[in-house]
């Protein structure tokens, strides 16, 4: 299998700051990895520099020139209908439209292509943000905290949502996020960042589908909490 995302030596320092300190890591295609962290820890540094929004310092950065991002807010545009958004930077062909609205199709807004953004709920325009991201067919796919803002069980029909999608799309999948259970039901691999180092790299070998109950699923949580030097644990 290809290799997606090769780090090697990569450093970001801000002012007196090393917000990324000589980070070495490989995501291959097809893989999903969710990358934890307290607020602050480089996290979202780390997935500017892998979607070219940010450059590091030092080390080697290798990426596939096909990837896209979904932000926690989903940054339609207003003065565009949804299918259009969908569509944005999708070169113009006779198939373009047919294109942008299989994509819809996919996340459940068929019936939604000639909605404006600003009547959408926040789940909605979430799923109009995947689809516009996975329209392109991206070898990368980057998600930074996607869910944050949406309730908790918005949040779980999200992230069935973006399992499956990405089961049929195949991308690599960098997932930031600050919510350890996501992380552990959706990833094949976690990995913690802290002081500007991943302290954690391990591979999620709980059973699909993931239960928060299961006994692997409880273990895994606890140590990947005490990665990120958090003492209390949740029942």
């Amino acid at each position: 299998m290809s290799t997606a995302i090769e780090l090697t030596g990569l450093s970001r320092t801000f002012g007196a700051r090393r917000v990324l300190d000589g980070i070495d890591l490989r995501v291959r295609r097809g893989e999903f990895l969710a990358l934890l962290g307290a607020s602050g820890s480089g996290k979202t540094t780390l997935l500017r520099i892998l979607a070219g929004l940010d450059r590091p310092d030092a080390g080697t950065v290798l990426v596939p020139q096909a990837r896209t991002v979904v932000f926690q807010e989903p940054r339609l545009i207003p003065s565009q209908r949804v299918l259009a958004n969908v569509a944005i930077g999708l070169p113009r062909r006779a198939d373009t439209r047919a294109t942008a609205l299989t994509a819809l199709a996919e996340v459940g807004l068929s019936d939604h292509a000639r909605a404006w953004p600003a009547t959408l709920s926040g789940g909605e325009a979430q799923r109009v943000a995947l689809a516009r991201a996975l329209v392109r067919e991206p070898e990368l796919l980057l998600l930074d905290e996607p869910f944050a803002a949406l309730d908790a069980l918005t949040r779980l029909r999200m992230q069935d949502l973006v399992a499956d999608l990405c089961e049929r799309h195949h991308p690599a999948v960098l997932l930031v996020t600050h919510d350890v259970d996501e992380a552990i039901r959706l990833a094949d691999r976690v990995a913690v960042l802290r002081d500007g180092k991943l302290v954690t790299d391990e591979v999620v070998s709980v059973d699909r589908p993931r239960d928060s109950g299961d006994a692997a699923f409880v273990a895994l949580r606890r140590r990947l909490l005490a990665d990120l030097d958090v003492t209390a644990v949740p029942a």
